[in-house]
């Protein structure tokens, strides 16, 4: 079989953002959905919006977010609204909390943990296509962040992220924390929920950028992260969500960068690559990929 294709960039502007999607050559039809995470506020890491204005505004994108199921300032969603506007993203693009108005149940084919059930954001049925659009870097639950936990804890209401983290036990986000002993479950859910999100929008109609800079060990979900220890690495892209996801891994573990050490260490003590390795299972993609610098 041929191998997935990953597109990579060492050049992380907005001019170079847009190339790398072109080269993709992918058309998103209708009303592409942009999904990033818009930070936690006290954060810094996340996506820098004059990054990401000109891929956005020529996808004619909606930025598009759910709540957290951890209570702080993207519990609810005027507090949400607000550090979205904050950090900048009303002035570049639409933006919109998907579970503003609640959530709708989209199938799971496959899997064994989420009862063939994934909660989302009730506006998903606003879209017609999808761009993931992640900021690489560490997560304190699940070892790292990328497209697939985008796909999943990204696009799942904040009652669905209580359910994928509690491996199908519980809606409720304060009841949640205390089913989260399974970690390989959790990653297994991850994965189930990016096989439905997949299923929904279908392969043709999804594209996943990753981008490696400010990597730090702690997600952008984080009110306090830790400072980036790595050097920035540049922009990956595919149609792919596995392969996309097991190559940024593979550059982390592979780098000659000495501040790798705690964000490997973190990937390693939750079981990071899991979630790849199950999505792969799931048929969402390849871990066999070729890199092609572009």
């Amino acid at each position: 079989m041929e191998k997935s294709k990953v597109y990579f960039t060492k050049e992380i502007t907005s001019e170079s953002l847009i190339k790398i999607y072109e080269v993709l050559n992918v058309d998103l039809k209708g009303k592409v959905a942009v999904k990033i995470s818009t930070g936690e506020p006290g954060g810094h890491n996340f996506l820098n919006p004059d990054l990401i204005k000109g891929l956005v505004n020529k996808l004619n994108g909606t930025i598009v977010e759910c709540c957290t199921a951890y209570r702080g300032r993207r519990f609810d969603v005027e507090d949400h609204l607000k550090a979205i506007e904050e950090h900048g993203f009303t002035k570049i693009a639409p933006c919109d909390i998907m579970d503003c108005e609640g959530e709708i149940t989209i199938p799971i084919n496959g899997g064994k943990h989420l009862n063939g059930i994934n909660y989302v954001g009730s506006h998903i049925k606003n879209y017609d296509s999808m761009l993931m659009l992640s900021h690489f870097k560490g997560h304190a639950m699940g070892g790292f962040g990328g497209a697939l936990k985008n796909m999943s804890i990204g696009v799942a209401s904040r009652n669905g992220k209580a359910w994928i983290h509690s491996v199908g036990i519980t809606t409720d986000p304060d009841e949640m924390w205390s089913y989260t002993d399974d970690q390989d479950g959790f990653l297994e859910s991850m994965a189930e929920a990016d096989k439905s999100v997949v299923d929904y929008f279908k392969k043709e109609n999804m594209v996943y950028i990753n981008i490696a800079n400010n990597i730090s060990i702690d997600c952008d979900c984080d009110s306090n992260p830790h400072d980036p220890e790595m050097k920035d690495i540049g922009i990956f892209a595919s149609v792919d969500p596995v392969a996309i996801d097991q190559c940024c891994y593979d550059q982390i573990i592979n780098s000659t960068d000495e501040g790798k050490a705690s964000l490997v260490n973190r990937m390693n003590e939750k079981h990071a690559i899991h979630t790849v390795e199950e999505a792969e299972k799931l048929g969402l993609g390849s871990t066999d990929y070729e890199l092609i610098e572009i």
